[in-house]
């Protein structure tokens, strides 16, 4: 942004039309901003000569979700909320975190882990981690079914996309249409994950399954990014002080084997 800019709008994301637009063509705009205001998605279009360009305001999930504890604590209640964790050190920073304003309890749901002894392996971090941190208000422990063969069924025909493709999404929403199963089922007030913590993981599509999935089932996602704020930097921290294991990989056998073709990749050069 030029230095000499009186007045700024930050946080916008666009994507343009693919192709040359010609005159004849009528009724592309029409056709794109009709989806969006069905979707209550307001735009800002720049048009030109070719085509077009359509804008959307980028929602900063930090900010609302800093909005949402505040009204809370003005209207002094401590709702139970359901949260899916990937593993401990991701959630050593929510769980310090939500805890000040959440009653929690944490649902380790990770079908996509593999192997077995990894999933294990994770486990047991988790519940030591929830065993020696302190909360202000409880959190409990909440273990699902390992069934890795659902995950693999979600993901065939997505076996080669890259890390933080299709396959991810796909995943995320494995994962947090459990979450909102539970919630629904145990009464909770909301339902939110652990995973936009990490810089690897799509927040904005996060919250946009976990919106969509609240709807569904009828409990409200508490909308967040947790990188933000320093998050990730503080959940890095919490690790190095519980001496938590940090994997190297997301957890399934798509992410390892993307990261030991990183490492033998590094040790090459």
């Amino acid at each position: 942004v030029p230095s000499n800019v009186t007045e700024r709008e930050d946080g916008w994301m666009a994507f343009r039309i693919q192709g040359v637009l010609d005159f004849s063509m009528i009724g592309i705009l029409s056709e794109i901003s009709g989806i969006l205001a069905e979707n209550k998605i307001g735009i800002f279009v720049i048009s030109t000569y070719n085509t077009d360009y359509v804008l959307t305001k980028k929602e900063n999930y930090q900010r609302v979700l800093d909005q949402t504890i505040e009204q809370l604590t003005k209207e002094g209640k401590v709702p139970m909320l359901l949260l899916h964790s990937c593993c401990a050190p991701c959630s050593s920073y929510v769980l310090e975190y939500l805890s000040k304003y959440f009653k929690i309890t944490l649902l380790y749901y990770n079908p996509n882990i593999s192997l077995k002894e990894e999933y294990e392996a994770r486990v047991r971090e988790q519940k030591r981690l929830i065993g020696e941190m302190d909360f202000v208000h409880p959190v409990q422990f909440m273990e699902g079914k390992y069934l890795p063969e659902e995950f693999y069924r979600a993901v065939k025909g997505h076996e080669e996309d890259k890390e933080g493709g299709e396959r991810c999404f796909i995943c995320y929403e494995q994962r947090l249409r459990e979450g909102a199963i539970v919630a629904k089922a145990g009464g909770f007030d909301y339902f939110t994950t652990t995973l936009s913590i990490s810089p690897l993981k799509n927040a904005q599509k996060l919250n946009e399954i976990g919106i969509r999935l609240g709807e569904e089932y009828g409990v409200p996602y508490l909308k967040s990014d947790f990188k933000k704020k320093n998050g990730y930097k503080r959940s890095v921290e919490l690790s190095a002080q519980h001496h938590l294991y940090r994997q190297n990989y997301c957890g399934c056998v798509f992410s390892k084997r993307e990261a030991e073709l990183r490492e033998q990749q590094s040790k090459e050069q």
